[in-house]
């Protein structure tokens, strides 16, 4: 049997076989285990696995006291409620209130926001906003459908944002969402999810709480609910329960909601399916009536009036002729990525009155009607409120309130002056008509007020607000299903 080197790992000694005094002769020496060539051999493969073991031990850690440290801000302790919570040192301010932040994102057909909002909680008391932060970009993340890559830049200065705002101690716990709207409902399902995943990409790059819902295309039915918890948390309704509520009008680019609170059984019994919803908030119980009505935001609602298609250009690039338009107009007009060629058309009655009868043709059957709302009173902001500014019902500034018949008196003085000025906001007489025509479809008597404002108590008047509440009671609950 041929000699030579062995090793026998698995014993506490080892041997090797060396030449003797001659060289035919051999002998054998025994070695210890401790000699450089075995520390040679073990210690580099064990000294990995030990910092592998402590890497993979790290990572294990860091995602465990963030998730822990967003719960010990914003979750209640065991059989406590939302004013009862435990205190975090990093987490509490000098007068004893709980402080936490987060960031929405909202992703509309025009442009997208970043909400970073500062909240305060009272012991035993429901949450306080302190302090927003708001920037808009544009345009819209469904403009990137066909180069995805670009809209990174956008939704990372956005981020940057965030971070200046937020102080260094609180990222990790601060939830971090994206919620898109109208704009990418009507995209392709391929195109918009392409867009989100490449939104989630840099979210978790980012040094935010980041779930794995964290990027998501909003039902219209929530965007109005969360729009509506907005509202009444700003108005102070939500703080007394049992108290009285206001509703809630929003008009978007691609969609328009409508978001109430029923007192009176008979809406409750009218509704059409779809039309209620549930809501549980600050451990309450709301049965809102709340919908969103796609392709009635204003500028889709432009586009139907003008006869046109979403998302497709005219056919044979033909020109878009409406009798809303001044009879001389001819121009372009882009929606959606699409640029329509659009005209007037020859007036052979008032301008408003043809603009009237086109619009109501638009919105047949689409509306449902419900009394109760001649009793509600109603908060309506963004194009409602732009609208309203731009004509002068309201302070551009500061808003303010208004009668719905109030829209149909400036459509009709818009829709004649565009008679002798056709080149002056040729869309305003169409906007204000369609307005005038939309709320009186869904039961608002042309002598209700309504009250239009941007901001209440200095925060906007979206429903960002209302989905971060809505989110982050959600993992409330999902962390404590029982509570």
């Amino acid at each position: 049997m041929k000699k030579g080197i062995r090793y026998e790992t698995s014993r506490k000694t080892s041997y090797i076989f060396q030449p003797q005094h001659g060289p035919w002769q051999t002998r054998m020496r025994k070695i210890s285990n401790h000699g450089s060539l075995r520390v040679a051999k073990v210690a580099y493969p064990l000294g990995l696995c030990v910092g592998l073991f402590i890497y993979v031990a790290y990572i294990k850690w860091h995602r465990a006291t963030a998730t822990q440290a967003f719960f010990s801000i914003t979750r209640a302790a065991p059989g406590t409620r939302w004013g009862q919570q435990a205190h975090s040192p990093q987490g509490t301010a000098a007068d004893g209130h709980e402080v936490f932040y987060g960031i929405m994102f909202d992703a509309g057909s025009t442009g997208t926001r970043v909400h970073v909002f500062q909240f305060a909680r009272p012991p035993r008391e429901t949450p306080t906003l302190t302090h927003e932060t708001f920037k808009a970009l544009k345009p819209g993340l469904s403009a990137y459908a066909d180069d995805v890559e670009k809209s990174a830049q956008g939704i990372q200065e956005l981020l940057d944002v965030a971070k200046q705002d937020i102080p260094f101690d609180f990222w990790k716990a601060t939830p971090l969402v994206l919620k898109a709207t109208a704009g990418l409902r009507l995209l392709p399902g391929e195109k918009a999810q392409k867009l989100l995943q490449k939104v989630k990409e840099v979210f978790k790059a980012s040094p935010f709480l980041v779930g794995d819902d964290c990027v998501s295309i909003m039902n219209g039915t929530d965007e109005g609910v969360s729009a509506w918890i907005t509202v009444n948390f700003l108005t102070g309704s939500l703080k007394t329960p049992g108290g009285s509520s206001v509703g809630m009008l929003d008009l978007g680019g691609g969609s328009t909601q409508i978001a109430f609170l029923p007192r009176v059984e008979g809406t409750l019994q009218a509704s059409p399916p779809g039309y209620l919803t549930a809501l549980r908030m600050f451990n309450r119980t709301y049965k809102l009536y709340s919908y969103s009505y796609l392709g009635l935001g204003l500028m889709s609602a432009r586009l139907a009036i003008l006869g046109g298609v979403e998302g497709q250009p005219a056919k044979d690039g033909k020109e878009l002729v409406s009798p809303c338009l001044s009879p001389s107009f001819k121009g372009e007009w882009e929606h959606a990525e699409v640029t329509y060629r659009v005209s007037g058309q020859k007036a052979v009655a008032s301008l408003h009155e043809l603009c009237a009868a086109r619009v109501s043709e638009v919105l047949r059957n689409r509306v449902h009607r419900t009394e109760e709302v001649k009793h509600v009173d109603f908060y309506a902001f963004s194009y409602y409120y732009d609208l309203a500014a731009g004509v002068g019902l309201i302070d551009a500034e500061k808003g303010g309130s208004l009668v719905v018949g109030d829209f149909e008196i400036a459509a009709k003085y818009v829709c004649r002056t565009l008679e002798t000025q056709p080149q002056s906001s040729p869309f305003a007489c169409m906007d204000l008509t369609y307005v005038s025509l939309l709320l009186q479809e869904f039961g608002f008597p042309r002598s209700k007020v309504l009250k239009l404002t941007r901001k209440i108590d200095n925060v906007e008047t979206s429903w960002a607000l209302g989905a971060i509440f809505h989110y982050i009671d959600s993992l409330n609950r999902q962390k404590s299903p029982a509570s």
